[in-house]
């Protein structure tokens, strides 16, 4: 049973950073893509960024070049860095994995996600 927990969420002002890890358990093989989605209030869910097997990252665009995805293999833990944040990030995010797979991953179908963990809150005023 594969098993997904985030943390690090919390209140911070504009321009400030946040750095969310999500540990992951009972994994039996490593992940194909592992990867951070986000909600707001009334809105649908969105990809953030994702990570493939081989280290790739994806990201979306507004958040490219102030967000930064990465992994510990050895820790089974994804992280999420999150620097000049905006209120416009806040959100509850979402760390999700999948199978292992052959092609590269997207943050554009959050259906491609089997494991999802239960969120942690980022407000950013």
């Amino acid at each position: 049973h594969v098993q997904l927990v985030e943390s690090g969420g919390g209140s911070v002002q504009a321009g400030g950073s946040l750095r969310l890890p999500c540990a992951a358990s009972g994994l039996t093989y490593s992940p194909g893509c592992m990867a951070w989605f986000r909600q707001s209030p009334g809105e649908e869910r969105e990809g953030v960024a994702a990570i493939s097997s081989d280290g790739i990252p994806t990201y979306e665009d507004s958040v490219r070049g102030r967000f930064t995805i990465s992994k510990d293999n050895t820790k089974n833990t994804l992280y999420l860095q999150m620097n000049s944040l905006k209120p416009e990030d806040t959100a509850m995010y979402y760390c999700a994995g999948t199978p292992p797979r052959l092609w590269g991953c997207t943050i554009d179908d959050s259906d491609e996600y089997n494991y999802w963990g239960q969120g942690t809150q980022v407000t950013v005023s």
